[in-house]
């Protein structure tokens, strides 16, 4: 059981993060009723639970981050910051400043994300957090079974700063490039496989207006499958490419016939 709800609770986790905050709030790779909006808006806090991510703060951090992509101005980069740690502290700093209204971000990354207040002061408070933080203790008090389980717990606390920490640092040391691109952005495989299609980096930073983060025949880009579907339903309207965001931007050339590491 324990095992079980990990693997849930993560792949969820970095599915809605890569599907609602990135692809939606930050890019606007898609539309939505705004009852749908909000069902997908909810659900997302319920399912990243104590980390949880706010898609204001959120959409502003990426748009930056694309804008500045490994420079000293980015705000994680692994080319500025000595290990992961450095990294996703410097990335939450800013993340909470720009939640608190501490740091006031170019009018250029503003505009075009999801806001619900009442939903986002809530999520993001420390009373939610430990509620949540409450709650996997009590399921894995309930369901634990073997000692080995309780190493586990502490991911889920934390678990978007780890997809966070895992994407971010990942997708610009290790792997191969498609693309020629300003930043050092790559594909890492196969590390993709858990995280939903975020780890083809430079796929995304090649072509940031496209909904599909696979690139050739071999890359398989989960949450776009995802995404497919729920057009498919109706539930969402795949956006035309020239409608991202015009901060996400970057020119790119084709780079490699093979994978290289």
């Amino acid at each position: 059981m324990v095992p079980f709800f990990f693997a849930s609770h993560w792949l969820l986790s970095v599915l809605f993060q890569s599907l609602f905050q990135h692809r939606y709030a930050a890019h606007r790779m898609y539309t939505m009723t705004p009852r749908a909006e909000r069902t997908f808006h909810l659900v997302t806090a319920l399912v990243q639970g104590s980390s949880y991510l706010d898609p204001r703060a959120y959409a502003i951090l990426h748009r930056e981050h694309h804008a500045h992509a490994d420079t000293p101005r980015d705000p994680h980069s692994p080319a500025h910051q000595g290990n992961p740690l450095r990294m996703m502290l410097r990335t939450a700093r800013r993340f909470g400043g720009l939640l608190a209204g501490r740091i006031q971000a170019e009018a250029r990354f503003l505009g075009g994300y999801p806001e619900w207040p009442a939903v986002d002061r809530f999520f993001s408070s420390w009373r939610a957090h430990l509620g949540f933080v409450a709650l996997y203790t009590l399921f894995y008090k309930r369901f634990a079974t073997r000692r080995w389980h309780w190493a586990l717990l502490p991911a889920h606390f934390v678990m978007g700063p780890i997809h966070g920490a895992i994407v971010n640092w990942c997708g610009h040391r290790y792997g191969y490039r498609n693309f020629t691109t300003r930043d050092q952005s790559r594909n890492t495989l196969p590390l993709d496989v858990v995280c939903m299609g975020e780890l083809f980096q430079n796929n995304h930073h090649a072509r940031p207006a496209s909904p599909d983060f696979a690139a050739r025949r071999f890359e398989v880009d989960p949450t776009w499958q995802v995404m497919r579907l729920l057009a498919r339903l109706k539930l969402i309207r795949l956006a035309h490419a020239s409608q991202s965001h015009p901060e996400a931007r970057n020119q790119a050339q084709p780079a490699l016939n093979s994978p290289s590491a």
